[in-house]
């Protein structure tokens, strides 16, 4: 079965994907690059939207394992996707991309706040809208952020942009002879215990139908391909 192509569409990247090589913070060339490649699918007529984590910076959770408040850790979290966020603003605008940053925690001098409306008529004015500050709530990640904004403004698809190509049957850097798996349903992503999001980003997408690609971001000119409905990545979706 062929994938559609997809005109609006939520784009999930980790912290991670943009510290590059470096494995810390923001490496400008791979920033760039993820920007140029956003371009070209904005240009297609595609409405875009994003979603980026903060463990480049900071990750609550490991904070908290280590005896930091969870909700003080969480919110600190939050602030580091607003710091990627408005990275990719400033690299998507470099590009001649016109991009708004709306903020889940209210900080009016670097960001919009998050209102439902106004990043939907965004999206129709072919700007590319980021979301900062995860949900805005601690003890959730930014998976459920993204399946949650995702719903809210009617995206077809989830596409989660990560550093293999695809979902595998155990790490393929592990183990081998690990196999990717081209297609999974909600369950089988819950009962495996799947490493696609966490359990509460699945559940709502499976409660709401809406599917999820895990692709690879590293390989040049994917974010099209995928949104073109090549049949790159794994797609989790209903049975």
């Amino acid at each position: 079965m062929s994938r559609q192509t997809y005109n609006r569409v939520l784009l999930k990247l980790s912290g991670e994907s943009l510290a590059g090589d470096q494995g810390y913070g923001i490496d400008p060339l791979t920033l760039t690059t993820i920007a140029h490649e956003i371009k070209e699918v904005v240009d297609m007529g595609v409405q875009l939207a994003l979603v980026i984590g903060g463990g480049n910076i900071f990750r609550g959770l490991a904070a908290s394992s280590k005896g930091m408040d969870r909700a003080s850790a969480d919110y600190m979290g939050m602030l580091a996707t607003v710091i990627n966020s408005l990275a990719m603003q400033d690299a998507l605008e470099k590009q001649g991309v016109s991009t708004r940053v709306q903020s889940a925690i209210a900080m009016q001098e670097v960001a919009e706040p998050y209102i439902r409306r106004r990043a939907m008529r965004h999206l129709e004015k072919g700007r590319v809208v980021i979301f900062g500050g995860g949900s805005g709530n601690p003890y959730f990640t930014t998976d459920t952020a993204a399946s949650l904004r995702a719903m809210e403004i009617n995206t077809q698809v989830i596409l989660k942009g990560t550093k293999v190509d695809g979902v595998y049957t155990a790490d393929p850097k592990k183990v081998p002879d690990a196999v990717k798996i081209p297609a999974l349903s909600y369950i089988d992503v819950l009962k495996k215990g799947l490493q696609v999001m966490d359990a509460t980003a699945i559940s709502l997408c499976m409660d709401n139908n809406l599917p999820i690609i895990v692709f690879d971001l590293t390989t040049e000119g994917n974010i099209k391909k995928v949104i073109c409905g090549e049949e790159i990545g794994t797609i989790v979706q209903g049975a």
